[in-house]
């Protein structure tokens, strides 16, 4: 077996480079190099609970440009108001806040459905309200939802856009201190923000305790950019229990490999668990950190993560946009091609 990993070594880097390409079912899966061979359907029997069936894309997808325009069938954004603690004291709870999330619920939206739930974080110098706006005052990337969803491009899901911000809504232009709050946020997140979406709007999730939540995290996803990616990784270092799908861009926390394997292994999860899709730009300031992580994920020679563009045979994937820097407007096309896959 010695004698294959510098393949091994040069196979990852060419899958990382390429994109997400398909893995033939008789192919040995990267990242477990020093376990058995896996056929598909071995895979699919160990990962009964996998409910994407489908492929990412070898390439990102441009935002086809009639959807930055109103649709006739558009999706409602409602504010949601809820309390939580202070930051950085929230164990002690002694100092309360009162926040508000932005909420985006599709098209036909019925309490008598079950909606899955897409989390999408803020970066540095911006708020609840940077990606999809207000109910008055709607930001393009709610029309792109709407129309992606008319199309069927995108399941009819519930989107939240919370905020890190934490006793000013300055914080986040203040990078120290978003570091600090976005490896904080977990505990808001769980005890505050899902169960006031979830308990007010209709969700998998049959209660709001943590059970209940526990129980419902394969129709739960977090996302986010730069900062926002930044709460992401921080998401699945605290909250596996509760999320089943990440998707991080151009923000990195660490460029050890083996420290995000060690939060897989010390979760109790197995690598069929969870689903990370991540994207950058070549020309954006982040990228090489960015990858520079991935790509160390990736070779951590355990099988914690395995690189896919599927659920049935990995659990980790990476596509770039070549030249694309680090602005809205990137980021944007990473969540649209993201929600374009999951779930489906």
């Amino acid at each position: 077996m010695k004698n294959f990993r510098p393949f091994l070594c040069i196979l990852i880097i060419i899958l990382l480079v390429s994109g997400c390409r398909s893995l033939s079912s008789d192919r040995q899966t990267v990242g477990d190099a020093e376990g058995p061979e896996e056929t598909a359907d071995e895979v699919t029997t160990m990962n009964d609970n996998v409910i994407t069936s489908s492929a990412l894309t070898e390439t990102l997808e441009t935002i086809p440009g009639n959807y930055t325009s109103p649709s006739d069938k558009p999706g409602t954004l409602v504010e949601l108001e809820y309390d939580t603690y202070e930051s950085m004291t929230y164990d002690r709870g002694d100092i309360s806040l009162h926040k508000r999330a932005i909420v985006y619920l599709p098209y036909g939206y019925s309490q008598d459905t079950e909606y899955n739930v897409f989390y999408l974080m803020h970066g540095g110098w911006s708020d609840e309200t940077t990606y999809l706006g207000t109910p008055d005052r709607p930001n393009v990337f709610k029309n792109v939802l709407d129309h992606a969803m008319s199309d069927g491009k995108i399941l009819p899901m519930i989107v939240v856009c919370p905020t890190y911000n934490n006793e000013s809504s300055t914080d986040s232009s203040d990078y120290s201190l978003a570091i600090r709050l976005t490896e904080n946020y977990h505990n808001e997140l769980i005890n505050d923000l899902i169960p006031a979406v979830e308990e007010t709007y209709s969700t998998y999730a049959q209660t709001t305790d943590p059970e209940g939540l526990k129980l419902s995290r394969d129709h739960r996803a977090f996302c986010g950019f730069s900062m926002g990616s930044v709460a992401t990784w921080r998401t699945f270092q605290y909250c596996l229990d509760y999320f089943r799908y990440f998707m991080p861009s151009s923000g990195s926390l660490t460029s050890d490999g083996e420290y995000m394997a060690d939060i897989v292994q010390n979760s109790g999860y197995e690598w069929t668990d969870f689903f990370i899709f991540a994207a950058s730009g070549t020309n954006d300031f982040a990228y090489s950190a960015f990858k520079n992580q991935i790509m160390a994920m990736a070779e951590v020679n355990d099988g914690t993560f395995r690189y896919a563009d599927n659920e049935r045979e990995g659990n980790l994937c990476f596509l770039e946009h070549e030249g694309g820097t680090h602005s809205g407007e990137y980021a944007m096309e990473y969540f649209y091609n993201g929600l374009c896959w999951i779930w489906k």
